[in-house]
Order: structure tokens, then C-alpha cells, then sequence
């Protein structure tokens, strides 16, 4: 069983910082892309940064130059570094395999609210 554990979500206020982190166990992690998803509300769920199983990052447009996605294989585990937030930023948080694999389901998640 696939269990995505997010961590790191919090308030900050524009301009700042956050690292998130994503634990992932009952899978090979190292085999699988991985990306990082989030869901504001009223929206849908949308793609903010996948990495390769090699370690290279895409991001959305909305985020490039901001975001900072990595993967610790041995650790199984996905990291976003966010800078410069703002408050479009304000989101819950969710990683994912890239595509999405709807096998293993969504974790809670972790809230990321962006605001003075």
C-alpha cells in the first residue's frame, strides 16, 4: 500500500520562505518521476513541478525561478524549496507520481498559506 506523507506547509508572509517535504513508502521510489501538485480552492488540482528519476526539474510557469524541486532516493522522499512566495501561492500542497498514479491515491496534503 502506497502511503504520501506531506510536511512542511505553514504561513508565511509574501516574499517568504518554505520547504516541503513528502515521505513515501510501499513503493520503489527511486524508479518512479515524481511531482509536486496543488489545489487552491474553488480551483482544480494542477502540476507544479515534476522531476525526472535522474534528478531534473520542470516547473510551471507560474513558479519558475521560485520553486526548487529534489528527491532523496535513499530517503524516499520529495522535497519543493519555495521562495519568493506570494500569495497566488496560497494553496494545499500534494505529491504525486508524474503522471499522476491514481493507483496509489493522495496523501492529506499540507496547507501553504501566503499572507500579510
Amino acid at each position: 500500500q502506497v502511503q504520501l506523507v506531506e510536511s512542511g506547509g505553514g504561513l508565511v508572509q509574501p516574499g517568504g520562505s518554505l520547504r516541503l517535504s513528502c515521505a513515501a513508502s510501499g513503493m520503489i521510489f527511486s524508479i518512479n518521476p515524481m511531482g509536486w501538485y496543488r489545489q487552491a480552492p474553488g480551483k482544480q488540482r494542477e502540476l507544479v513541478a515534476r522531476i525526472s528519476i535522474g534528478g531534473r526539474g520542470n516547473y510551471a510557469d507560474s513558479v519558475k525561478g521560485r520553486f526548487t524541486i529534489s528527491r532523496d532516493n535513499a530517503k524516499k522522499t520529495l522535497y519543493l524549496q519555495m521562495d519568493s512566495l506570494k500569495p497566488e501561492d496560497t494553496a494545499v500542497y500534494y505529491c504525486n507520481a508524474f503522471p499522476e498514479n491514481y493507483d496509489w491515491g493522495w496523501g492529506q496534503g499540507t496547507q501553504v498559506t501566503v499572507s500579510s
